[in-house]
């Protein structure tokens, strides 16, 4: 018997740009990227690159006739949302392009991919003339710091100067300009948005990878996806940014160069949830047979887990209102769901900043008796005490975790569980707040098994004391 098709409404969204044969930029990150963003990205090729993770080979420009074809076929059969435009490799393209973008109904992301990454022109000196009409045409332009000095003869050097570029770009007849700041030297990145109702920073850690191929047309590709959407244009740019700083933060490792963003992180994040939840209710169930009523503080414990690619507090799952001791033994109060425990979900991300491979963690009552046991695990137990009440430089208690996890990172050598990555950590005094240890582990299998040797740790030293 024949099935029933379920069709699926998605919006369009177009990319003009050229095509990268590594995978990491170009057209081939702009359809990851678009798909990421569950719109159904279409392609207009302007050129082929022989090119990998190490550098760019050759490159191919397609005719002008080709180009428009392409262009023509898309855009007479399906409506697109919004387009953006990557590298379009001569001042002909450039040309060509900006001339059919007069007929465009859609909004357009103009990506202008002039100086690459290692500072090397992309466009001789008549293609970057040429962008000043396709500039006109743009609902946004998003330059890096390199190529707004090549358009503006401004040189970004912080917010005021960005400010100054992002202005002069919409003298050009843009709506909007976002002045990248990934190239400007700093702790935190700070991305500009220019338009008419002024200036707004959105501002972001930096991330220490040279892993960032393929990061101009990610952010470009998404805010078009989200343009595409029916999303506002701040709107449309928060969300490009976020998931630009995601994919750079879980960046993938292939080739024999620094690596490429991570376009599709967002789906695999989404994708890991279920699987992350089921891990956290089975070592619940494991902790629940194996009775940890003797680890369980006043307050009650809780197991909490994160998706590989956890962000924020609602990416750790975690049990609802805690495991508390009951007649029984130790129980969970409610089910395992997703932002269940602000707490936990703090501390292990904190933790995760330092040591991604961490994932697991469960808080637990702590004495004399259990830092003794905790000495018997397989790696450090740190300490959060005095930095981790009052916070650190910037008076968080996430940074002082962070700094404590970072002190740990050194490989352990056989017999010493001074180096590699902690085990534990132990909250001795806390304001407000009972002691705590924190067992911590990469994947929920391990959690059960530390936790299971510091009881085990307990038991013994109780009959030894019996």
């Amino acid at each position: 018997m024949s099935r029933t098709p379920a069709s699926v409404e998605l919006p369009t969204a177009l990319t003009i740009a050229t095509s990268d044969s590594g995978g990491g930029a170009g057209t081939q990150a702009d359809l990851k990227t678009m798909e990421a963003c569950r719109t159904f990205g279409t392609s207009v090729l302007c050129a082929t690159t022989a090119q990998n993770t190490q550098g760019v080979e050759s490159v191919h420009v397609l005719p002008t006739e080709e180009i428009g074809a392409q262009l023509e076929a898309v855009c007479g059969d399906f409506e697109v949302g919004a387009a953006k435009t990557g590298m379009l490799a001569t001042a002909e393209v450039v040309e060509f392009v900006a001339e059919r973008a007069q007929e465009f109904s859609f909004p357009l992301v103009v990506d202008p991919v002039m100086v690459a990454t290692s500072g090397d022109r992309l466009l001789e000196p008549a293609g970057e003339a040429a962008y000043e009409d396709l500039i006109a045409e743009a609902t946004l332009v998003t330059p890096n710091a390199e190529e707004a000095t090549v358009l503006t003869d401004v040189a970004i050097d912080g917010e005021e100067a960005a400010i100054e570029a992002g202005e002069a770009i919409r003298r050009m007849g843009a709506a909007a300009a976002l002045m990248k700041g990934g190239h400007i030297p700093g702790e935190a990145v700070g991305d500009v948005l220019v338009g008419a109702d002024g200036a707004e920073t959105f501002t972001h850690p930096r991330v220490g990878t040279d892993a960032t191929h393929g990061s101009g047309c990610t952010l470009a590709s998404a805010i078009a996806a989200h343009l595409a959407r029916g999303e506002d244009l701040e709107e449309a740019v928060g969300e490009g940014i976020d998931l630009l700083s995601r994919a750079v933060r879980y960046p993938l490792d292939v080739g024999e160069g620094p690596g490429t963003v991570h376009h599709l992180v967002e789906i695999r994040e989404r994708a890991a949830r279920d699987a992350t939840a089921s891990a956290v209710r089975e070592a619940v169930d494991s902790l629940v047979l194996r009775d940890v009523a003797p680890l369980v503080p006043e307050v009650g414990t809780n197991v909490a887990g994160a998706t590989p690619y956890a962000e924020t507090i609602e990416e750790v799952a975690a049990v609802e209102g805690r495991m508390t001791n009951t007649p029984g033994g130790a129980r969970p109060t409610r089910g395992v769901a997703f932002g269940a425990s602000e707490h936990a979900a703090r501390f292990l991300l904190a933790a995760r900043e330092e040591a991604p491979e961490l994932r697991f963690a469960l808080d637990c009552r702590f004495d004399g008796e259990i830092e003794a046991a905790l000495a018997g695990l397989d790696g450090p137990v740190v300490e959060l005490t005095g930095d981790r009440r009052s916070g650190s430089a910037d008076g968080t208690p996430e940074r002082a975790i962070r700094e404590v996890f970072s002190g740990t990172k050194g490989e352990a050598s056989e017999g010493d569980a001074s180096g590699g990555t902690p085990v534990a950590g132990i909250e001795r005094d806390p304001v407000d707040r009972e002691a705590l240890a924190w067992i911590v582990a990469p994947d929920s299998e391990t959690l059960v098994e530390r936790a299971t040797t510091v009881l085990d740790a307990l038991d013994g030293g109780r009959s030894d004391s019996a």
